[in-house]
């Protein structure tokens, strides 16, 4: 491992904070939690961040690369043009890396809230040589809103979101109208919205909602068959196991 940074100099970890969330703002679809990295994670957090990370909100972390018109420069930050994945709550990374390792032609972006997550997604990286992800910390809709540029996104997957069970708390879901719309939005025309969870009733939510939007075509008129591409992880057998099935929910934008 690398040396330890001098006394009094915060280690990496300590910098990855939220911003405050100000009046005004939507409402946040996540609840940020503390979580130990443990040592392989602290260690590929400190090595790796400044080559695969970037941060939604932290000048000092690195944000995302921007062109003249303020959206992101896909080439300045993979260092090639390919079409874009976006990777919205990415967990722990294991089926972002899958992914990514057996679909070399497209470029992944992977947002995620918890720095655990983050840091595990980066060792694997590293581990399995990938050269096609990179990992950005923070809010998701606020880095589609802000440089995510319309028409521009190849696919965006929202595998097991926070299905924010209790009814008070059901505005923070990020698959509802106005959040749809927004990714939609970004997506160019062809692309996929792919969404996935173990909870039946965000299930059935997820189905209405993508089948209002005037922009989006749901093929299978309801829930998709799983597809082979999308692995199986840990968090899916533990709700398999609970016996939770898993459904997907899969539109084209066609407008």
């Amino acid at each position: 491992m690398p040396a330890p940074p001098p006394a009094g100099e915060p280690r990496p970890a300590d910098a990855f904070q939220h911003a405050s969330q100000t009046a005004g703002e939507p409402v946040r679809t996540f609840h940020p939690r503390k979580a130990t990295l443990g040592p392989r994670r602290a260690d590929a957090l400190e090595r790796l961040w400044p080559r695969f990370g970037v941060s939604v909100h932290d000048p000092a972390l690195g944000l995302p690369p921007t062109g003249p018109d303020g959206t992101l420069d896909g080439v300045a930050l993979f260092g090639r043009s390919a079409p874009l994945v976006l990777e919205i709550g990415s967990g722990m990374g294991d089926t972002t890396a899958a992914m990514a390792a057996a679909d070399p032609a497209r470029d992944y972006l992977a947002v995620e809230v918890h720095l655990p997550g983050v840091a595990n997604l980066l060792a694997l990286v590293e581990e399995q040589g990938l050269t096609n992800v990179r990992v950005a910390h923070g809010d998701a809709l606020d880095l589609v809103r802000r440089v995510i540029a319309p028409d521009s996104l190849a696919a965006v997957h929202v595998y097991f979101p926070d299905p924010w069970p209790k009814a008070r708390h059901h505005k923070r879901r990020i698959v509802a109208p106005d959040h749809v719309a927004l990714l939609r939005s970004r997506l160019r025309v062809g692309g996929v919205l792919h969404c996935a969870t173990d909870w039946e009733p965000y299930a059935e939510q997820m189905v209405e909602v993508v089948g209002v939007d005037p922009g989006l075509t749901n093929p299978y008129g309801g829930y998709a068959p799983r597809p082979g591409h999308r692995p199986l992880t840990k968090f899916e057998r533990r709700g398999l196991a609970a016996g939770r099935a898993s459904r997907d929910v899969i539109a084209t934008r066609t407008a």
